[in-house]
């Protein structure tokens, strides 16, 4: 089976370090968000792309789910005695990484090149793409502070600014990366993972002729919102901003009429009723590598199962 994930942040990370367990290379392509990339210190900072490379390279720190394994802070320690900004924590091993992929930037490699490297380097066997090569940011319009970039909502002020809208700069001229629209038409399925609907898929659908791809494909969703809570990150809180109960439900019509099935977790078994697509009642917490592998296997079902009929 050919597998399409999109993917960003943690909950995505997660899915398809499962994914990775299951499928050979050649039959899992993750395409990435890219939306909440930034200049920090004069250096290209790809947190998403970052979280995916990392986990299914097994260098994540399995604490936070993001970062580098056994990661040390000794330069950030020293920029901060230095009067210079530490609200977003860079380590030192993850430092090395925005300074190489600034460094190819500026010799005019592209993003999704310097990605394929650096997986080669990590001996990361599954393909891995940013959305766009082209530059997309994500701003989120608040009503304590007005427009701010992603990461000083999303970082510095703890998503905790209440959301109006939310648009993405850049977004008219930037267009899916090389191998992206060629691995969504050869792909039996696309997977939406569990990320954040509003800041991590979003951005990705948004990317010109990525919808229209889409429509002719099977398209399944798994939910980052269990009991109307968030595993983790601001998904709840912000269909509550924007006057929307947060629930598995909300979530599946947030992706409007673009699933052909979708899977909710146990403890949302009862509002299973309520969806027009099939779903799966399953285990979506994933605590372990054994929950991440069991949780893809899941989804594999659920698109064999659609497949039948």
């Amino acid at each position: 089976m050919n597998i399409v994930a999109l993917a960003g942040g943690v909950g995505g990370a997660k899915l398809v370090d499962g994914f990775a367990q299951l499928l050979p290379p050649g039959n899992l392509t993750i395409i990435v968000n890219t939306g909440d990339d930034f200049v920090h210190f004069g250096l290209y900072i790809c947190p998403d792309l970052d979280t995916v490379c990392y986990t299914l390279a097994g260098l994540a720190n399995p604490e936070t789910g993001w970062g580098r394994l056994n990661e040390t802070f000794t330069t950030l320690e020293n920029i901060k005695t230095l009067g210079g900004p530490d609200w977003f924590r860079i380590g030192d091993k993850d430092l090395a990484t925005h300074l190489e992929r600034s460094r190819r930037l500026h010799e005019g490699q592209l993003l999704s090149q310097i990605t394929q490297g650096f997986c080669q380097a990590w001996g990361v066997k599954h393909l891995i793409l940013p959305m766009s090569n082209q530059p997309v940011r994500t701003l989120v319009d608040t009503i304590e502070y007005g427009e701010l970039s992603f990461q000083e909502y999303f970082v510095h002020h703890n998503c905790e600014p209440t959301v109006k809208s939310i648009r993405f700069a850049g977004i008219g001229s930037a267009r899916p990366a090389p191998g992206v629209l060629d691995a969504i038409k050869k792909a039996d399925a696309i997977v939406i993972c569990p990320s954040n609907p509003w800041l991590s898929i979003d951005p990705i659908l948004a990317l010109m002729n990525l919808r229209y791809s889409l429509s002719s494909k099977m398209v399944v969703a798994v939910s980052p919102i269990i009991s109307g809570k968030t595993v983790k990150g601001p998904a709840a809180k912000i269909f509550k901003d924007m006057g929307i109960s947060p629930s598995a439900l909300a979530v599946s019509l947030h992706y409007n009429n673009l699933l052909s099935g979708f899977l909710l977790d146990s403890l949302d078994a009862d509002s299973a009723k309520e969806f027009s697509i099939p779903v799966r009642i399953t285990n979506t917490l994933m605590k372990t590598h054994d929950d991440r592998r069991q949780l893809a296997e899941d989804v594999l079902n659920l698109i064999q199962t659609l497949n039948v009929f």
